[in-house]
This record gives structure tokens, C-alpha cells and sequence, in this order.
């Protein structure tokens, strides 16, 4: 994922980047703090450092124009919620900050048809604080824990989560982060990898997306996004059967 958002100014794709990813900051491992990933930039600085733009009580005092500019920050019709319902069987309730999602009632008013697999450069727990942190204005409807695949949803699938760094894709995809380094293989483990076919499996049968490479894609291949998630170790021809075969 390594920089996520819904950036209003990149609309359509490849238009000009209204906020810039930031750099930097220290990573974490497995079991603790103070690991850093050897090459290209820190996962976790680059996730905690996507807080920009922020509507909130300033958004009162905006003039015309600038109201404007943010109404995709807010919410058009949406259908009644019940608190902690999931999309996925099995998968733990886990809300991202409310400002990390736009409510909306897809896909009656956008279609979805897209997957994109992200790989957070960070671990389970620390993915989870950042999109539950209201400032980071980025989040995705899930995150997969390596270890034993749990899966976190941290928004419905009806909704619009900030994920993709492009607004038309973010309306049309459903975003899922999966545990780990883009430069560590160890992360992806065979449960993993299991859950997450078992997941989009699941999206894809919802929304009639077919289980191809054109419809399931990493964050790289969005186009004008200078990402490398989910990584050169990410095994898309075995991921892509396993996710036909369930």
C-alpha cells in the first residue's frame, strides 16, 4: 500500500498529487519495535505519515469553494448499518477512524469490480492502530494477519475505504493488506495466503468480478502510483489459482 488515500486532486488517474507521500520513519518487526526493512522506505513511516488533509471542524469555517472541493470526504445515501456486521464469515470487527472511509452504498452507486492486494510494510497490530488512528485519513476494508490469516474488517464492503491513493479506483475496489514486508518472504505464509483466497473468493462471488489478473491487482499495478506493494515475492500465479480453486 505503502502511501493510501483518496486524494480528490488525482482525478482521473495519473492526474497531479495533491499530498505527497511522506518519508521515512522507523519500522517495526514481528515481535517488537526497532526493525527496519533494508531497502526502500520504512512501511510503517510511510502509513503513519499519511495524514494530511483534515476536514473535520475546520471544514464548519470553509467557504463555498472550499466545501466544494471536500465533498468527497462525505456521505451521500447509505443503507441502514447493524454495529460489528461483517461481509466476511469468521472475520473480526475491527472499525477504522470513521475519517479513514467514506460511507457509501456500493456498489448501487459505484460499481465494484476491482481487488487490490497491499502489503502494509508493518505488522498486524501496528496496521490496525494507524487505520484506527482518524488523522491517517487512509485505511482498507481489511488486513490479514500472517501468522494464522485472521482476518480484521476494518470497513464494509458497501463503503468507500482510502486505500488506493486514487479516487475513482477506491470507489470501484475493495482493499485488503495482508501482514508483512514487501522484502521479507517469511510473511507470506501458507494460512495467509489460504484466508486472503478464501476472502476474495468470497468479494468476487458477491459482486460478480471475475478471478483473474485483470480484476485482482496489487497496489503497484494502479495506474500513476509509484508503489512496489504487495512485492516482487508475492506469488500471483499460485494466489490466483488458489483463489479460483475455492
Amino acid at each position: 500500500m505503502n502511501w493510501t488515500g483518496d486524494d480528490p486532486t488525482r482525478y482521473p488517474h495519473g492526474g497531479a498529487a495533491g499530498r505527497p507521500p511522506a518519508e521515512g520513519g522507523p519500522g517495526d518487526g514481528r515481535a517488537g519495535g526497532g526493525h527496519r526493512s533494508p531497502a526502500g522506505p520504512s512501511r510503517r513511516g510511510l502509513l503513519i505519515g499519511g495524514a494530511a488533509l483534515v476536514a473535520g471542524a475546520g471544514a464548519a469555517y470553509a467557504g463555498r469553494d472550499e466545501l466544494a472541493r471536500l465533498w468527497w470526504l462525505y456521505s451521500g445515501a447509505t443503507e441502514p448499518r447493524v454495529e460489528g456486521e461483517v461481509d466476511h464469515p469468521g472475520a473480526e470487527w475491527i472499525p477504522a477512524a470513521s475519517g479513514n472511509y467514506r460511507r457509501a452504498n456500493r456498489p448501487r452507486d459505484y460499481p465494484i469490480d476491482r481487488v487490490v492486494i497491499h502489503m502494509p510494510e508493518a505488522t498486524y497490530p501496528i496496521t490496525l492502530r494507524v487505520f484506527q488512528d482518524s488523522s491517517h485519513r487512509a485505511a482498507t476494508h481489511y488486513v490479514l494477519r500472517s501468522e494464522d490469516g485472521h482476518v480484521a474488517q476494518l470497513a464494509r464492503e458497501l463503503d468507500v475505504a482510502f486505500h488506493a491513493g486514487d479516487r475513482p479506483f477506491n470507489e470501484r475496489s475493495i482493499g485488503i493488506e495482508h501482514e508483512g514486508w514487501a522484502d521479507q518472504p517469511e510473511y507470506l505464509t501458507e494460512e495467509m495466503y489460504v484466508s486472503s483466497a478464501r476472502l476474495v473468493a468470497g468479494i468476487c462471488d458477491r459482486y460478480d468480478i471475475p478471478r483473474d489478473r485483470e480484476h485482482i491487482v496489487g497496489h503497484n499495478e494502479i495506474p500513476g502510483i509509484a508503489r512496489i506493494c504487495p512485492g516482487p515475492h508475492w506469488d500471483w500465479d499460485r494466489y490466483i489459482t488458489m483463489v479460483r480453486e475455492v
